[in-house]
Parts: C-alpha cells; structure tokens; sequence
C-alpha cells in the first residue's frame, strides 16, 4: 500500500508542474501575440497609408515568426487591424502629420 500512495503523489506532483509550466507558456504566448499584433499594425498602417503602397506589397514585409499574424486594411478609416487569433488584436491608424498611431487598448 505505501507505494501505491507514493506514486498517487507522484502523479500529482507531476500534473502540478504540468498545470504551472503550460501557464506560464499561455502567459508568455499571449505576450508575444499582443507584441506581434501591434508591430505588425503598426508597420502595416504606415507602409499603406505614409508610403502609399499597396496592401498585399505590405503583407511581404512580414517579419519571420509572424506567421500568425493576420492583416486587415480599413481604408475608410485610413487603419489596419492585426490580430493573433484568440489572443490578441491591434489597429494602427494613420494620423496626418503624426503618421501611425495604435488606438489605446479597451
């Protein structure tokens, strides 16, 4: 009986340290998921709206490990939208004579 209970601990002590370890990755991936987003808005905004090219020319700009960025021009509102999906989400807007600003967060 003394090993049964012995691994029972074990086993618990292991999933405790899974629990912690796979929060601390969500806290940190959805860190770098925020970071992403809005760089990735931010350079998107200027790249269409301050040097004039077009989106999908922007798009190429994409710095490696952004592959999970998503870019979404809003012309009408001279902005882009970048997003991680599930994670994160930003809008850059082009200002005259301040060039791209990021909204505040909600």
């Amino acid at each position: 009986m003394p090993s049964r209970r012995k691994t029972i601990y074990l086993i618990a002590v292991a999933v405790m340290l899974l629990l912690v370890l796979g929060g601390w990755a969500l806290f940190t991936l959805r860190g770098q998921a925020d970071v992403g987003a809005a760089y990735g808005a931010r350079m998107t905004c200027s790249c269409r709206y301050v040097e004039g090219r077009a989106m999908g020319s922007c798009q190429d700009d994409k710095e490696p490990g952004m592959a999970m960025v998503r870019l979404n021009d809003l012309p009408d509102e001279k902005a882009v939208e970048a997003s991680v999906p599930l994670m994160a989400k930003h809008i850059a807007r082009f200002r005259p004579g301040w060039g791209c600003l990021l909204d505040p967060k909600d």
